[in-house]
């Protein structure tokens, strides 16, 4: 199972990248855009506030579209793209920690700022 979502998470990545090379083709391009936008859309086919059933679709409809949007891609443009995916994998873990506590102190200032300009 570990190793399924890894190769999910190492083609996904692969994609964005792939989507940013000026070498993949206009179709598969514009097919993970539309993943994208689906998965981001608050429109789907069943809405998210199913539970279970309102993310199902998305669990059913993304992948499908990322992997016809990765069946048009160049073998070298995909070949960069999971070597580059593979190297942020390998930062990934180092840099996860960094993020969190950016976010968390982010959210820190953000939060004196509301309560300071309240009282003032």
């Amino acid at each position: 199972m570990t190793s399924r979502l890894r190769l999910f998470w190492r083609d996904a990545l692969a994609l964005l990248f792939a989507v940013g090379d000026r070498r993949t083709p206009g179709r598969a391009r514009l097919a993970a855009l539309l993943a994208l936008a689906y998965a981001l859309s608050p429109v789907d086919l069943l809405p998210d506030a199913i539970p279970l059933m309102g993310w199902g679709d998305d669990l059913l409809v993304v992948p499908t579209i990322l992997a016809l949007a990765a069946r048009g891609l160049p073998a070298p443009v995909l070949a960069d793209a999971r070597a580059r995916s593979l190297g942020l994998q390998r930062r990934l873990p180092w840099m996860l920690p960094v993020l969190g506590v950016s976010v968390l102190v982010g959210m820190g200032l953000l939060g004196w700022a509301l309560l300071r300009g309240l009282s003032g």
